[in-house]
């Protein structure tokens, strides 16, 4: 499975924002993989977001994006997304999407079976 992210940009605090998470599979369709969005900014460890099980049916957050993000997924395109709404200067990062082979994967990265190359999102007035 290869994922691409796209979407990030430079936007100011209290803006949204969609990040999608493309993914290109050789043999099985993305339906059968669960997905999960993580986060790297500077200085600091790559930490969960959200995550999505195979059929959509169960999401998961991390305690400062409750309310404000909204991961979901559109299996019949391939694609992931994470809507994020409110946007604070401390959601600027590197958002990276990931794959794990089964129903629903955890809040630990290394969890995760295939990796997207990152999207750049920045928060700044």
């Amino acid at each position: 499975v290869q994922l691409q992210a796209s979407g990030g940009g430079v936007v100011q605090p209290g803006a949204s924002l969609r990040i999608s998470c493309i993914a290109s599979t050789s043999v099985r369709s993305l339906s059968t993989y669960a997905l999960g969005w993580f986060r790297q900014g500077p200085g600091r460890e790559r930490e969960f977001v959200a995550r999505i099980s195979q059929n959509g049916g169960i999401t998961d957050y991390r305690d400062s994006v409750k309310g404000r993000f909204t991961i979901s997924r559109d299996n019949a395109k391939n694609t992931g997304y994470l809507q994020m709404n409110s946007l604070k200067s401390e959601d600027s990062a590197v958002y990276y999407c990931a794959a794990y082979d089964g129903v629903i994967g955890s809040t630990t990265s290394g969890a995760y079976d295939y990796w997207g190359q990152g999207t750049l999102v920045t928060v700044s007035s």
